[in-house]
């Protein structure tokens, strides 16, 4: 339904349990590209497996149902898919340098943190009493996830991967409703297939993977691509049914499944509890800041 909002209770329940299933798959391949042996290299074949595995089925669809296809659609795909290629590449440095605990949580709350700063900050917006709190529960959970790593060199790269999952979100809010959510998204990933291709070939002379690793199988690559794709296509279709208000904070659940599943599982023990805490604050900010 492009160009609409709908606000009938089922199918905001509909988008509600859309966001909650793409929640878990996005934790899922977020813990299967922390535990790779370069990440970068992961994203870049997932991505690449994801683009094919699309393409054979969206091809029968554009030719059966026709979508809409004009300049303005163009123009959101090509300057989501540069953001989404830069997302890939600050999360690969952040994970090399950091905890899955610390990481993760950083990036997805920073996001929503940056549009209250925008909103408050260029729009002249202003928050209800409620969502002040989201906003400092929200500087609360990223400092006390920030605050157990023993050198701080993931922090930056986290906090500007949650710039580009910001950015990248606003423009395919908008962009998603101009076509069909399935064009957009397989447009989309083809388009961020052929930007990984290119800025690794560019950027090789320039980085070196880990010390000793082994490149990720096409096998692992394929089924991370699968999730990854699945969740946002998950996400886009929550977004063509609901507000981003109410998308928006569902999604972000995972980050306290993340956080004790690095815990957990990874067995970053260090500051376990302050990194479970400040990962629940971070969704009860973000969740305040939808009310």
């Amino acid at each position: 339904m492009p160009g609409g909002i709908a606000t009938l209770p089922g199918v905001i329940l509909a988008a509600v349990a859309l966001a909650l299933v793409a929640a878990a798959m996005h934790g899922t391949w977020n813990v299967l590209v922390k535990t790779s042996a370069d990440p970068l290299i992961t994203f870049y074949r997932s991505t690449l497996a994801g683009a094919a595995i699309m393409t054979v089925p969206a091809v029968i669809a554009t030719v059966v149902f026709r979508p809409k296809v004009d300049a303005a659609v163009l123009g959101f795909l090509l300057v989501s898919a540069a953001l989404e290629v830069a997302y890939m590449w600050l999360l690969s440095s952040a994970y090399m340098r950091g905890e899955l605990s610390v990481v993760y949580p950083i990036a997805r709350g920073s996001a929503p943190l940056l549009a209250v700063v925008i909103g408050l900050g260029i729009l002249g917006e202003r928050l209800s009493g409620a969502q002040l709190v989201g906003v400092g529960l929200l500087l609360a959970g990223i400092l006390a996830v920030t605050l157990p790593q023993t050198s701080g060199k993931a922090t930056l790269p986290a906090l500007l991967t949650g710039v580009a999952i910001a950015s990248y979100t606003a423009v395919d809010r908008v962009g998603v409703r101009l076509t069909e959510p399935w064009f957009y998204g397989w447009i989309l990933i083809v388009l961020m297939a052929t930007g990984m291709a290119v800025s690794i070939r560019v950027g090789a002379r320039f980085r070196t993977g880990p010390a000793g690793a082994q490149v990720v199988s096409w096998r692992r690559g394929a089924a991370i691509g699968v999730i990854s794709w699945g969740a946002y296509l998950l996400v886009l279709l929550a977004l063509d049914l609901a507000p981003l208000a109410v998308v928006a904070p569902v999604r972000e659940t995972a980050i306290v499944a993340v956080a004790i599943w690095g815990v957990w599982r990874l067995r970053e023990r260090q500051a376990a509890g302050l990194k479970i805490a400040g990962a629940a604050a971070t969704l009860v900010g973000v969740t305040l800041l939808a009310i």
